[in-house]
């Protein structure tokens, strides 16, 4: 089984990571997974050592202190009115999320057809902020108990270049943290936008279960090929 190898702080990234170890020779897919707030670049490591032999598997670290010690994305505050994120925070998350994903793929050779992001909670939400934002940078992403921000309805990308990703929304019917009337919302933001999903429910609460984690992997398994046609040549090659 693969394990989180050491912490990577280099200038030439914009987060510091860690990669599952070891590292494929010259690996077939990249699959990025970020942390929600209060965990930290290991929270998913479990979860990314399942996947395939092939695939990099990178882990990065939330640029932000949070209150409480905690580490995140971006500072966010729950209210009667909902959650209420700080923007400014959030962009920046957002353009170094889109950033890192160019530095990895060029560094280890591996197509934005051949890469997803996803992560639970807020960092499920800065996944779809990247990808709904700048398609170009990934195949598909997942948000794992968490939401798609209304805030970035201003930066989505044109519909023409939406249509290449695939999506995943993992909830628990029984969140408190994030209710799930915003699954509900973001599949019918999804459909609206004309990104092809898929939606997988279950009885839990703000947390990410072993049935949601075995959504995920089949969800990322069974659409290699899939996207492989859908994003090179008929015969599945790029």
């Amino acid at each position: 089984m693969r394990e989180p190898g050491d912490l990577i702080h280099d200038a030439a990234y914009a987060f510091a990571f860690r990669t599952l170890e070891p590292r494929p020779g010259a690996p077939r897919r990249l699959l990025v997974l970020l942390h929600g707030v209060g965990g930290d670049e290991q929270q998913l490591a479990a979860l990314g050592a399942r996947v395939d032999q092939g695939t990099l598997v990178v882990l990065p670290r939330g640029q932000r202190s949070i209150s409480g010690g905690m580490t995140g994305w971006y500072r966010v505050g729950l209210s009667a009115d909902g959650p209420q994120i700080v923007e400014d925070e959030a962009e920046e998350a957002r353009l170094k999320l889109v950033e890192f994903l160019g530095q990895l793929q060029n560094r280890f050779d591996i197509a934005a057809s051949h890469t997803v992001v996803g992560g639970f909670s807020q960092g499920g939400i800065l996944s779809a902020s990247a990808a709904l934002t700048a398609p170009s940078c990934v195949a598909g992403f997942s948000v794992l108990c968490g939401r798609i921000l209304p805030e970035i309805e201003a930066r989505l990308a044109p519909l023409e270049e939406l249509a290449t990703l695939h999506a995943l929304i993992v909830h628990g019917r029984d969140d408190e943290t994030l209710p799930i009337s915003w699954s509900d919302r973001a599949t019918d933001w999804l459909t609206q936008l004309g990104v092809r999903h898929e939606l997988r429910l279950h009885d839990a609460g703000h947390e990410l279960t072993q049935a949601m984690e075995d959504d995920l992997l089949r969800w990322f398994a069974a659409a290699d090929q899939q996207w492989n046609v859908s994003c090179g040549t008929p015969d599945g090659s790029v």
